[in-house]
């Protein structure tokens, strides 16, 4: 085992979580991808390394983790479940075109309203969509080429 496997387990440990080979692999995975992966990301990506590993073993892996607060749940769009090893408040930003997900610094806990007074905030979230700058020149290369090709 690695100096970074004995990390991952100790973390492990310390939230009181068995460290299991499965485990380890699943939150080193996470954080060598931060890119807010799937369950079926994570599963492909460890498939190989692991050919004895479940989708059961991933989903209950994540649910661990997100009960002991190592992971978030992020749901940008309603059919898709992300995770995010991230746990400190930022918001994300999704592109529309690649479908790419970037976390950008916000105060998420200076939000308040006065029409929420009396509430208990559980969670809070920002989200925004749009068109990330590699997408943004790649679609404005398209649109000088089409007019060079039509002179």
């Amino acid at each position: 085992m690695d100096l970074q496997a004995k990390n991952l387990s100790a973390e492990l440990s310390k939230r009181n979580i068995r460290p299991s080979y499965q485990r380890i692999k699943v939150l080193e995975y996470l954080i060598k991808n931060q890119f807010h992966p799937t369950a079926d990301q994570i599963f492909t990506g460890l498939q190989g390394e692991i050919p004895t590993l479940s989708k059961s073993t991933i989903y209950n892996t994540l649910n661990t983790f997100i009960q002991s607060g190592l992971v978030r749940v992020l749901n940008i769009e309603d059919n898709e479940t992300r995770y995010d090893i991230i746990t400190e408040s930022h918001g994300h930003f999704k592109c529309e075109t690649c479908g790419a997900i970037f976390n950008f610094k916000i105060n998420i806990d200076s939000f308040a309203t006065e029409e929420l007074k009396g509430f208990k905030v559980i969670d809070k979230n920002v989200y925004f969509k749009g068109v990330c700058p590699k997408c943004l020149l790649n679609i404005n290369q398209g649109k000088n080429n089409r007019k060079e090709n039509v002179l």
